[in-house]
């Protein structure tokens, strides 16, 4: 008679181990390669973080970053956003010399074939569940941001859609607007 094999949770300690010229994640502590982005996913990152990251250091705001850039929500959940924000007040307690220790205050990430399910699901469990103020959905195929806003200890409100000839704005970023058309050319 067969046992079940135990599964390996894997842990940071393990990541860390991992290869430097290969993207991973650990999500439940299972560790996942992180495809390339293909060139729409890169278009879209590079035009909406430099629209996010000129208005972050503008108006001193605190730390934007790009992926690879590991955020490290605990020992068995390691994920690198496309980009994400750290208000000025909380930068000092999460970030540090490697790496991102806590939630960012806001955490977009765009759309791909190979990571859109993770992305749409646990990753979105789990921001709510670690606290993120804001998660922005970045869908490519569909030229649409969804903008997702915590409420409360309940997690994210229900997603409010921006498509062409919408302007965004968030919360956490005071000021901030965006043309979506901007972003989708």
């Amino acid at each position: 008679m067969a046992t079940a094999q135990p599964v390996r949770k894997y842990t940071w300690e393990d990541y860390r181990a991992t290869p430097p010229d290969t993207r991973y994640e650990l999500l439940d502590g299972e560790l996942l390669m992180t495809p390339s982005p293909k060139t729409a996913h890169q278009w879209t990152q590079n035009l909406l973080g430099r629209r996010l990251s000129q208005f972050v250091e503008e108006q001193g705001l605190g730390g934007f970053f790009f992926a690879p850039y590991d955020v490290v929500l605990s020992d068995t959940d390691v994920v690198q956003p496309d980009l994400l924000f750290v208000s000025r007040d909380r930068l000092p307690l999460v970030v540090n010399d490697d790496n991102l220790r806590g939630a960012p205050d806001l955490v977009v990430e765009i759309l791909s074939p190979g990571t859109a399910d993770r992305d749409l699901g646990y990753k979105r469990e789990l921001y709510a569940r670690h606290g993120v103020a804001e998660y922005w959905i970045v869908d490519p195929a569909a030229e649409t941001i969804r903008v997702l806003r915590r409420r409360g200890g309940e997690g994210f409100a229900p997603p409010r859609t921006f498509g062409r000839g919408r302007i965004l704005r968030s919360e956490i970023l005071a000021g901030f607007e965006l043309a979506v058309d901007a972003i989708f050319r």
